[in-house]
């Protein structure tokens, strides 16, 4: 009896640690609000006025994404990604868009998240996340089709009283 409890509770132990390492977002340090950093970022073409990043915890290693641009001139666009870092693909779901690209993600290490995004099955683009040790700076790196830096670099900073 005795050993059939300590087997139990080792297996339960194991399924919780498990679980816990899987979904890795309780101590997903990109969760918050991120606001960019024009001064500190680089770009290709003319920087957007604005970006912001927010990552909300939804339980169960389920992140909502929620990122609004606004560009030089025009409107704000805002994209939407409910996903989990698991490596299997979610919807973008760009608002007013006709279509919806696809998003893989995969935790390389506890600060650092790969990103692949498809249109109808094929790679049109990846990403590199990097949240800094003291979690204050998160760099974005766009990528090409072929895994390539865009020569984009995006420094967003998180804004105080978020988590």
């Amino acid at each position: 009896m005795r050993g059939s409890i300590a087997f139990a509770i080792g297996v339960v132990l194991a399924v919780t640690s498990f679980g816990t390492t899987i979904s890795g977002q309780a101590s997903d340090p990109r969760i918050g609000r991120w606001q960019i950093n024009l001064a500190k970022s680089k770009f290709t073409a003319p920087p957007p006025k604005t970006i912001t990043r927010v990552y909300e915890d939804r339980g169960g290693g389920i992140v909502l994404s929620t990122i609004t641009t606004t560009p030089a001139s025009g409107a704000a666009n805002v994209l939407f990604v409910l996903y989990k870092i698991d490596g299997k693909e979610y919807p973008q779901l760009p608002r007013g868009a006709e279509t919806t690209n696809t998003v893989t993600q995969r935790l390389v290490d506890a600060h650092t998240i790969e990103g692949v995004t498809k249109r109808d099955g094929k790679v049109v683009g990846g990403f590199t996340q990097v949240v800094s040790a003291d979690g204050k700076t998160l760099t974005y790196t766009p990528k090409d089709e072929k895994g390539q830096p865009t020569g984009v670099v995006q420094v967003f900073e998180k804004q105080v009283g978020t988590t």
